[in-house]
């Protein structure tokens, strides 16, 4: 799987659980979440159109940030 990062407007838990859950709904994406730098890293064979529009239904700010290389 490709790893993508998205900036997601985060503030508080409540915004991550919400990530969470929608991502969870979509299904088939492993993701992690990092609230300081309001970054999601999904890791996903959805494409990128799916995984914004998933993210913006949080009723977030959200945008790609671009293909994050493996490690």
């Amino acid at each position: 799987f490709q790893k993508h990062e998205f900036f997601v407007d985060m503030t508080c838990e409540g915004c991550s659980n919400a990530v969470s859950r929608v991502l969870h709904r979509l299904g088939g994406v492993q993701f992690d979440i990092d609230l300081p730098n309001k970054k999601v890293c999904i890791d996903s064979e959805h494409n990128i159109d799916t995984l914004l529009e998933t993210l913006k239904k949080t009723g977030k700010n959200a945008s790609y940030l671009g293909e994050k290389s493996a490690q």
